[in-house]
């Protein structure tokens, strides 16, 4: 199963590091819409959302995306994961920006830079799926509010940090700076319930 990571800016070499790790997984880059031919997952990974945003119309791939992600057909249908600033892409509104250039994917309300600057960046242990990880936060946005079909994964201090809905995925911390592959195990098995679904 191919599972693409965007590489247009950010910890592209970790996530697809992390999904190298994982059996029956053949992970990929992905540039430009082509890329996407044959593809179950996409990782948005961390880095700077506005970048990221204006770099995916450049590319023509945010329509293509969306097209995929809201898809009825399974065979085209695509789960994405966006990490930090991935899920600031994905979420449908932004604390203090009414007209956000987001992909308005996912039915959460996030913050960007909730835990402060660079320099506020923390390491801590997180229950994922009932598993304890190691979570890092770097310039970290929070999730403030979620839909009704949003399903909860986890929290740190009381705000939301991950979050599913459907065929899609939220972490506000950066799984695949750490050794644990749990959180890209999880997604990979979403990809392959997108991937049978009938």
């Amino acid at each position: 199963m191919k599972i693409g990571v965007l590489d247009i800016q950010g910890s592209v070499e970790e996530h697809f590091r992390s999904l190298s790790k994982l059996a029956n997984i053949k992970p990929c880059l992905i540039k430009k819409v082509e890329d996407l031919e044959g593809v179950s997952g996409l990782i948005i990974p961390g880095g700077e959302s506005t970048t990221i945003g204006k770099l995916l119309r450049r590319f023509g791939l945010r329509d293509q995306i969306i097209r995929r992600a809201i898809s009825s057909n399974p065979l085209t249908k695509l789960a994405v994961w966006g990490t930090c600033a991935g899920a600031i892409l994905m979420a449908k509104k932004i604390v203090g920006k009414q007209n956000a250039d987001t992909m308005q994917l996912m039915d959460i309300t996030i913050e960007r830079n909730a835990y402060g600057r660079q320099l506020d960046s923390f390491e801590s242990q997180v229950n994922f799926d009932g598993k304890n990880i190691p979570a890092i936060f770097i310039r970290a946005p929070k999730i403030c509010s979620a839909g009704k079909k949003v399903s909860i994964i986890s929290r740190y201090d009381g705000n939301i940090i991950a979050a599913k809905e459907n065929n899609l995925l939220v972490t506000t911390f950066h799984p695949e700076m750490t050794d644990s592959l749990l959180v890209h195990k999880y997604f990979a098995d979403m990809c392959q319930k997108s991937e049978t679904a009938v």
